[in-house]
């Protein structure tokens, strides 16, 4: 690799950093531990060095060791080996799974196909081969994630000026960013995840070259993109990261046909549906309550789907159909189109359909109608979708969603009344109706 940065290590011992072991995953331990007591190297690696180091609580607690996948399944019985493109190990303990990887080495002409493979593009299809440690942080993305904690002295290894960028607050690819970003894509959205989580600034050398290699995105499964949108917007700082994909132009290539309601001063209704539904998102994680990713999918979507709509509507061919078979039609189309980018899996594409059609629902106010549709699974996501609309519509949706929200609070006698008023009221309009025929 053509390292862009000096070759550089840097040892803090024990009482020149702040990681303890009562912050680290018990499991985690015993993994280090079972893989030090085999003679084997066994470092807790990446980002929950990096996140402790920096006071924060990691979500996840990964190694690193001079075991070969196959030699790290014989020492746990609950480990099960993943991946074709990246061989890992995961031990299982529960819910808890602790992931543990070989030391990465560096490609060569001698590599072959079965262990190493890139396509014609530069991305990495295959890569099993493995190295040392020194091999292993020029390996990893980016200088703040090079950073090892010994289980064996206590210490902190830093390669590639990690902790320096760290104290400086400075994302940096390790080598030569075209080559990396062109090896793996996904490193463009994970060099934004990391700025935004970390309050960090891009490097000018890692930030430059992203509007040019973001079509790159399009080579990347869908599946595997579905999984890092999940992790740009559900982090807690999803609307800072939208804004900053925007600025990248990268959230326009994960949503293509989201692009023409796109302005300069994020002024449209589309917009303004992310933005609230965005922060919106970031308050339930923050008040650590459930979040679907089907509610922010069903947002994003919901004004393209109305102009697809209004097209269907307009078109003579889809004249037979039903106004419930045309809004079905135009929600087909826009998923479909979607899940070309980003594999939704079902159950949430089911879950946005859901949100969508009840929407319809809301308006039919009738008791029978009105109470069933409280019982429905998907009323309270629903819901909040409506109330969000209210805020950018204002009128009529703005009064409905307020109706709704007094309406599901209410008791039995307050919402009998409640529907009682609203009898009154459309047969009062309906007189002056006949009355002025």
């Amino acid at each position: 690799m053509n390292n862009s940065h000096p070759k550089s290590v840097e040892i803090l011992n024990r009482n020149q950093h702040n990681i303890s072991r009562k912050d680290i995953s018990s499991n985690a331990l015993k993994v280090l531990y079972r893989l030090s007591a085999e003679n084997y190297e066994a470092y807790l690696v990446g980002g929950c060095v990096r996140d402790l180091l920096l006071g924060q609580k990691p979500k996840d607690f990964d190694i690193v060791t001079d075991a070969t996948p196959e030699e790290i399944k014989k020492i746990f019985s609950n480990c099960r080996l993943i991946g074709k493109r990246f061989r890992l190990a995961h031990i299982l303990f529960g819910r808890e799974i602790i992931e543990v990887a070989t030391f990465r080495g560096h490609h060569s002409a001698t590599s072959t196909k079965n262990i190493s493979k890139k396509s014609e593009k530069g991305m990495l299809i295959r890569d099993n081969i493995f190295g040392d440690i020194n091999e292993d942080s020029e390996r990893r993305d980016f200088t703040v994630n090079s950073l090892y904690y010994d289980i064996k002295t206590f210490s902190i290894r830093s390669s590639e000026h990690g902790l320096s960028d760290l104290k400086n607050r400075v994302i940096k690819l390790i080598g030569e960013p075209h080559t990396r970003y062109k090896e793996d894509p996904v490193r463009m959205l994970r060099a934004i995840r990391f700025s935004v989580k970390l309050n960090m600034s891009l490097s000018n050398e890692t930030a430059t070259p992203i509007k040019e290699l973001v079509t790159l995105l399009s080579e990347i499964p869908g599946a595997r993109l579905f999984d890092e949108c999940n992790k740009l917007f559900h982090n807690g700082y999803g609307y800072k990261t939208y804004l900053s994909l925007r600025e990248y132009d990268i959230f326009q290539q994960l949503f293509p046909q989201i692009n023409d309601f796109l302005t300069e001063d994020h002024s449209s209704l589309t917009e303004k549906m992310i933005e609230l539904s965005l922060i919106s998102t970031d308050q339930r994680i923050k008040n650590q309550k459930r979040i679907n990713p089907a509610f922010l999918y069903s947002c994003f979507l919901w004004y393209p789907l109305q102009s697809k709509l209004k097209e269907i509507k307009n078109d003579k061919s889809y004249a037979s159909l039903s106004s419930y078979e045309q809004l079905q039609a135009a929600i087909n189309w826009i998923i479909d189109k979607q899940i070309e980018t980003i594999s939704i899996p079902k159950r949430f594409t089911n879950t946005i359909r859901d949100i969508w059609y009840l929407q319809n629902k809301f308006l039919n106010r009738t008791p029978k109608r009105s109470l069933r549709l409280l019982e429905q699974p998907k009323f309270r996501a629903a819901f909040d979708f409506l109330e969000i609309r209210g805020i950018i519509e204002g009128g009529e949706i703005k009064d409905l969603a307020k109706w709704w929200d007094i309406f599901q609070q209410a008791d039995e006698s307050k919402a009998n009344l409640m529907l009682q008023s609203l009898n009154h009221k459309k047969s009062k309009k309906g007189h002056k109706r006949k009355h002025k025929v």
